[in-house]
């Protein structure tokens, strides 16, 4: 009889939520194409696609890409007792799903929408 040995990484891998969530979150930062993420983790992009539609399915997931847009406070909607004359240093964010975000509002666009996505992903 003849054996033969298969070395090597099993092709049937298992997903966790976590590691899911991060492949999807690489994918439209820097310019990241679903077909580049899918090479770099050496999966198909059918994987990144089904995995989105089964993290909307249940509910963990938004159908929309966040947007980031400019925004002004109005003087009559700041109250008076809090200066806001001076610079600001930090920003915090309410998402449709109830969830804040609070973080430094020197980070860049690219770094709100990684936070945006992780936010809502949870």
């Amino acid at each position: 009889m003849r054996y033969e040995v298969m070395t090597g990484v099993e092709r049937r891998r298992r997903w966790s939520d976590e590691e899911k969530f991060s492949i999807l979150g690489a994918v439209g930062i820097d310019g990241e194409t679903v077909a580049s993420v899918a090479r770099r983790h050496d999966i198909t992009r059918q994987h990144i696609y089904q995995w989105r539609r089964e993290m909307r399915r249940k509910g963990m997931m938004s159908h929309r890409d966040p947007m980031l847009v400019p925004v002004e406070i109005a003087e009559d909607a700041a109250p008076d007792t809090v200066d806001h004359s001076g610079p600001v240093d930090h920003v915090e964010l309410v998402l449709t799903n109830g969830r804040s975000i609070r973080a430094r509002a020197t980070m860049n666009e690219r770094q709100w929408m990684r936070l945006i996505r992780i936010a809502e992903a949870v």
